[in-house]
């Protein structure tokens, strides 16, 4: 992909939009990090300072996970809240697909019993998720809506840097997905073929100058290539 000119004159402000670490999705409690998130988390910090990644802004979703991520990677910075970079309500997707999931218990009961949890869950929530994307009701907050809020903070993110300066990002998946998407479509078109495949504090790389915002990397995970921590989940 061709960059715009200005960015070889260095004018142009870099945002790093970071996945957070492995959740402990086992756990009665998701939102918060697995031992091998944290180990994740502490090896994004590494690279980023290996990059020599300095950051002048530092913003991070409402969940646990972002936050955790966030301090792990960066010790030194101090994370602004914006809820726009929230991930979507992923419990009420599966609740609206299968009520009976609203007992966290009775999904991973019947995950256990088919010998594969990990893979059934993939097959349940890739189910769920398009029950959403294909504007099903019974949601809170609407697909169409999620991406105009994921976009919104993106570009509100943008506003706030000078130029060839840097905000690193710490969100989900599905915000990256949705940025992304709308960035190389135009739409939310591939947004489910994005979202399943972003790893765990991979790395997103969105510039912006006076063409607008582009994408020149995404779902980046270097940094995990030749150990065991890479993971989806």
């Amino acid at each position: 992909m061709a960059l715009p000119p200005d960015h070889a004159a260095g004018l142009m402000a870099v945002i790093y939009l970071v996945r957070h670490a492995q959740a402990s999705f086992r756990q009665a409690d998701y939102d918060q990090l697995s031992p091998q998130g944290e180990e994740q988390a502490t090896v994004l910090g590494k690279a980023l300072l290996a990059r020599g990644v300095t950051a002048d802004l530092v913003l991070r979703g409402s969940m646990r996970r972002h936050a955790q991520t966030a301090a792990l990677a960066l010790a030194e910075a101090t994370a602004e809240e914006d809820k726009g970079f929230d991930e979507f309500d992923h419990t009420e997707l599966i609740v609206a697909h299968k009520p009976a999931y609203k007992r966290r218990a009775v999904m991973l009961a019947d995950l256990a019993r088919t010998g594969h949890p990990e893979r059934a869950f993939q097959q349940m929530f890739t189910a769920a998720t398009q029950r959403w994307v294909e504007g099903g009701d019974g949601y809170t907050e609407t697909f169409r809506a999620f991406c105009e809020r994921s976009e919104a903070a993106v570009r509100r993110t943008a506003e706030r840097l000078g130029k060839g300066e840097t905000a690193v990002v710490f969100t989900s998946g599905g915000p990256i997905a949705a940025v992304v998407s709308r960035l190389l479509s135009g739409g939310d078109q591939l947004w489910s073929r994005l979202n399943p495949i972003t790893i765990n504090t991979a790395i997103t790389k969105v510039v912006s100058g006076r063409s607008g915002l582009t994408v020149v990397s995404y779902n980046e995970h270097g940094h995990l290539d030749g150990t065991e921590l890479l993971s989806y989940r």
